[in-house]
């Protein structure tokens, strides 16, 4: 039984199936043919038509079980063409036909099990409606598993038992999602309107009803979103030593359990039903908590809800070294409140508090406040001032960019050391990601046309996690698709998360390059295009939209005097380690590298040393892969696209054109 895998046997015949895996299933993986009403691939089994029962034997005992339930746990004999549960099929697929003589279904199911005679069960139950419901609980379960609603549901007892919404009155939180009628085997549910017009609705509902039976089947073992969000980051960012922790100087703390998605489910979460960006998401990874009472600022003393937290809110707490969830939990209610960005506010703090512990900035200048690492009051007092305009919160408010050209300016600081900790590129603070170990990352967020977000580029999982871009021209590769198919997600208003976030169970028939791109998601996608406007859509004409637009903003952004390769040089921290204290944290992985990759030999050679070498091996890996991915892309080596490129996607814009003309003559 290695592997999972036991030993049963099947009329007579012995097999090999998955342990834990349900019955019918693994008749059906042996080729045995077993008739269902009730069982949908999609949907957990409910055993309601007890028509796919089996006869098993069991330590010398024998009894009729329903197959679709009945998980496979230790050595059994099974029967399904025996006496016993002929007749008992036959009966039943009488009944039926009896109840609903009309239904094509029940007609099949009756002729599969010898059942010809209509007449013997029928009554004043009968119903000749060839859609009629046969109560088979596919709409209801549909309802509860994909969309994580109640909507549907049976009433009475017995014959009486009918499908009903709550009180027999149309129930004003179903919205029209179609899954019920999706699934229904009858007919007995229809759609009788398409609110969008799209072309052709059901080459989108295709697509739609699978994204929904892989969150439902698949997310508790994958990802978790439906339970705990993207707070599931949280826990694999730390273990792969990714976390941002005091400024990005570490991956990882030993504290991180206390803010990761085991504690915030155990403790804080509190809404237990579906919480999505739009109503009907399966997905609904947005989390709440209840309840909470607020300890600083105007609402002190008052009981709120609070949206989130979600990974990057989080793991911006981990990055201030703060790792105490309900300063997080507050703290991400006044950022919604103030409309401040936890992303921006936290990786600012961050920068704050290095400089602060590096003496570049004293007491003095922070209105008294000790803005070391962990300091959470003293982080809630600054968010308090930036939304009144008073204190030193106002010159926190206005970003790193601002404070490292006021400190060099005003207090002679070290303009070098504040460039290579302060994480922001085009003016944009860094997103919640630890990437000097990834250089698809710290170049995918470097050449972003806003900036390191990953709204275009997130790169690190696949890169990190996963290991599906191995070399240096898987990188350069992924460079190129890559930021392109994730602008074309914002170009149409859909959601990112559900493309790879959730990957189907084909995913690993694919080399992990392939793989990397989840490409029967990209597939549905492209048939949710096509269902939405007619217009068949693939990589290619996927990639050239995007492109069009991706570089039309970089044009625009040379317009402005932006967009140029100096403009996505990053600071060194996300590419290596700024501090001896950061280089000794991972001296084994740095020394490895310098040794086999760059060739430096480390003995006898002091961390100053090491630390020059690794930079300068670092950067210059950094530079080789935004060439190659310049190149993929059909820019210059300065950063601008090249005419030809603008022409060939069809950018005929003289004006645009005419800027970028001296950049490449």
């Amino acid at each position: 039984m290695a592997n999972g895998k036991i030993n049963i046997t099947i009329n007579g015949i012995e097999a090999t199936v998955q342990k834990g895996s349900y019955l019918l299933q693994a008749l059906r993986d042996n080729g045995v043919a077993v008739p269902t009403l009730c069982h949908h691939k999609d949907l957990t089994p409910s055993g309601t038509c007890r028509l796919c029962v089996g006869e098993v034997e069991q330590r010398g005992k024998k009894k009729l079980v329903t197959s679709c339930n009945f998980p496979v746990r230790g050595e059994i004999a099974v029967d399904t063409e025996s006496e016993r549960v002929e007749t008992h099929r036959r009966v039943l697929a009488e009944m039926y036909l009896g109840r609903w003589p009309n239904v094509p279904l029940i007609q099949e199911v009756a002729a599969i099990c010898g059942a010809t005679d209509k007449e013997k069960y029928r009554s004043e139950l009968t119903d000749e409606n060839p859609k009629a419901c046969i109560l088979c609980t596919h709409c209801v379960r549909a309802c509860d598993e994909f969309i994580q609603e109640r909507i549907l549901d049976f009433a009475g007892r017995g014959i009486k038992r009918h499908l009903t919404m709550p009180f027999g009155e149309v129930d004003p939180h179903c919205i029209g999602c179609t899954s019920c009628a999706y699934v229904c085997p009858t007919g007995a549910i229809e759609v009788v309107d398409d609110m969008n017009h799209p072309v052709d609705p059901q080459m989108i509902r295709d697509f739609g009803m699978r994204i929904n039976a892989e969150m439902a089947m698949l997310d508790k073992d994958q990802c978790r979103m439906r339970e705990v969000g993207t707070a599931n980051i949280v826990d694999v960012m730390d273990a792969y030593d990714l976390l941002p922790v005091h400024n990005y100087k570490f991956g990882s703390h030993e504290n991180t359990k206390n803010i990761d998605s085991k504690i915030l489910k155990a403790r804080y979460y509190t809404q237990d039903h579906p919480d999505g960006c739009w109503k009907g998401c399966s997905m609904a990874c947005a989390k709440a908590v209840d309840g909470f009472e607020l300890r600083t600022g105007p609402y002190k003393g008052d009981r709120v809800v609070v949206d989130g937290p979600e990974y990057e809110t989080a793991a911006a707490g981990a990055n201030m070294g703060c790792f105490d969830a309900d300063f997080i939990i507050e703290w991400n209610f006044y950022c919604d409140t103030y409309g401040i960005d936890t992303i921006s506010f936290g990786t600012c703090m961050a920068f704050v508090m290095e400089a602060f512990e590096a003496g570049v900035i004293t007491t003095e200048h922070t209105g008294g406040k000790e803005l070391k690492f962990g300091a959470t009051g003293a982080v809630m007092e600054c968010m308090h001032e930036i939304a009144v305009g008073e204190g030193f919160g106002v010159e926190v408010g206005q970003g790193i960019r601002y404070l490292k050209e006021k400190w060099i300016r005003e207090l002679g600081a070290d303009a070098d050391f504040l460039q290579d900790i302060g994480m922001e590129v085009k003016g944009l603070e860094y997103s919640e990601y630890v990437c000097k170990e990834s250089l698809a990352q710290q170049a995918g967020y470097t050449m972003a046309v806003k900036g390191p977000q990953h709204d275009e580029a997130w790169l690190i999982f696949m890169d990190m996690v996963n290991n599906q871009i191995p070399t240096f021209e898987d990188k350069a590769r992924a460079l190129y698709y890559y930021p392109l198919w994730r602008t074309w997600f914002g170009l149409h208003g859909l959601c990112k998360l559900i493309w790879n976030d959730i990957v189907p169970l084909s995913n690993k028939n694919y080399e992990p390059q392939v793989a990397a791109k989840v490409p029967d998601h990209v597939e549905d996608f492209f048939r949710f295009y096509e269902g939405m406007t007619g217009e068949p859509l693939d990589e290619e004409g996927m990639l050239a939209q995007s492109a069009r637009v991706h570089n039309l903003q970089r044009v625009m952004t040379r317009m402005l005097g932006y967009g140029l390769r100096k403009d996505d040089m990053p600071p060194y921290r996300a590419v290596g380690p700024v501090t001896a204290e950061e280089y000794e944290s991972r001296a084994e992985r740095y020394n490895k590298q310098l040794e086999e990759l760059a060739g430096f030999d480390t003995k006898g050679k002091s961390t100053e040393e090491k630390m020059k070498a690794i930079r300068e091996y670092r950067m210059d890996q950094y530079n080789r892969v935004v060439d190659a991915a310049y190149d993929k892309r059909g820019w210059t080596r300065n950063g601008v696209p090249k005419i030809e490129r603008l022409k060939e996607l069809g950018i005929d814009l003289p004006r645009l054109v005419e800027i970028i003309k001296d950049d490449q003559e």
